[in-house]
């Protein structure tokens, strides 16, 4: 029995494409920090990219459990060429704006139709787009601080940062 509307279904489809484009362009974020010797960073946006695509894989899961379907669409290519390691956190924070842009449209969607069970899972993705826009903004404040001399700092601060907290 499907649960949701069509108009809902597709955009919780484009929320799956968009999940998978960040889990996409972080990728590409790491390998191109790899390429410039910061491993960490590297570290730090590889681990974002799985985050981005557990995401998709959750929206995936809901879409099945509220008897809709799920339509993948083609992943955009990612952008590749950054002037630097400020341009490509700063270009993380801008696509977690957007994020939270499309996650907040979705929100008003499900309240205008009165779905609530959708308005209840979408506030799980609300509270992480607070996290994931509070951590890059973090990361970039550490770069821009860095100002390209003290990188090693940067690298530190952002092991720490995936270091498992118990």
């Amino acid at each position: 029995m499907k649960m949701i509307s069509d108009e809902m279904n597709g955009g919780l489809n484009e929320q799956i494409t968009s999940e998978f484009h960040a889990a996409h362009t972080y990728l590409a974020m790491a390998c191109k920090l790899d390429s410039m010797g910061l491993g960490m960073l590297s570290k730090w946006f590889r681990h974002h990219a799985s985050e981005e695509r557990a995401h998709g894989m959750k929206i995936v899961d809901y879409i099945g459990e509220v008897g809709g379907t799920v339509a993948l669409d083609t992943i955009p290519k990612p952008t590749g060429d950054y002037a630097g390691i400020e341009a490509i956190v700063q270009a993380a924070l801008d696509h977690e704006l957007e994020v939270t842009r499309q996650i907040n449209a979705l929100v008003g969607l499900a309240e205008e139709q009165k779905d609530y069970a959708t308005r209840g899972f979408l506030q799980w993705f609300v509270d992480e787009q607070i996290e994931e826009v509070a951590t890059v903004g973090e990361v970039l404040n550490l770069v821009k601080m860095a100002e390209g001399r003290n990188l090693l700092q940067v690298e530190a601060r952002v092991a720490k940062m995936l270091a498992p907290t118990h």
